[in-house]
């Protein structure tokens, strides 16, 4: 599959239906998607992945959302939008680069382990929190938030 990986353009619609993958909520997208540095994969003038970067801290910067069309999955799309995050961190002066996923996501979790993300900590009860609808994955509640880095 033929693609390029560019920046979202301020004239693009917002892509919701791929952030919707990573993150269920609209509102918690819509709090974070105008502070973050959004690239995209394209193919024949489709949005098929998206990566969502963020500056947290100083040298430290986090995924905050990485997702690929479900019929373009296990192509290798999100191992380069991925790849093509943790460049633009480093070009930026970043030292750590942070993601967080649910304690039910083992598809992501194996992903990002594979990729060289460390689990650093756990956010307790993060998605009772902040999400008002239950999730369920793969069966499990998802109630906690693992968050893994990895140096850049």
């Amino acid at each position: 599959m033929e693609y390029t990986i560019r920046s979202l353009e301020k004239e693009d619609p917002v892509p919701y239906d791929l952030l919707l993958l990573a993150d269920p909520s609209k509102a918690v997208i819509d709090e974070y998607i105008h502070r973050g540095q959004i690239s995209v994969a394209v193919s024949h003038g489709e949005i098929i992945g998206i990566v969502v970067l963020l500056h947290t801290r100083p040298q430290t910067y986090e995924i905050v959302n990485l997702a690929v069309k479900e019929e373009c999955q296990g192509k290798g799309i999100g191992k380069v939008l991925l790849r093509y995050a943790l460049d633009q961190a480093k070009d930026q002066g970043a030292t750590t680069m942070e993601i967080g996923t649910g304690n039910s996501s083992l598809d992501q979790l194996g992903f990002y382990q594979r990729e060289g993300f460390r689990i650093t900590g756990i956010d307790r009860d993060f998605f009772i929190k902040h999400y008002p609808d239950p999730i369920i994955e793969n069966g499990i509640p998802c109630v906690d938030m693992l968050r893994l880095s990895k140096e850049v």
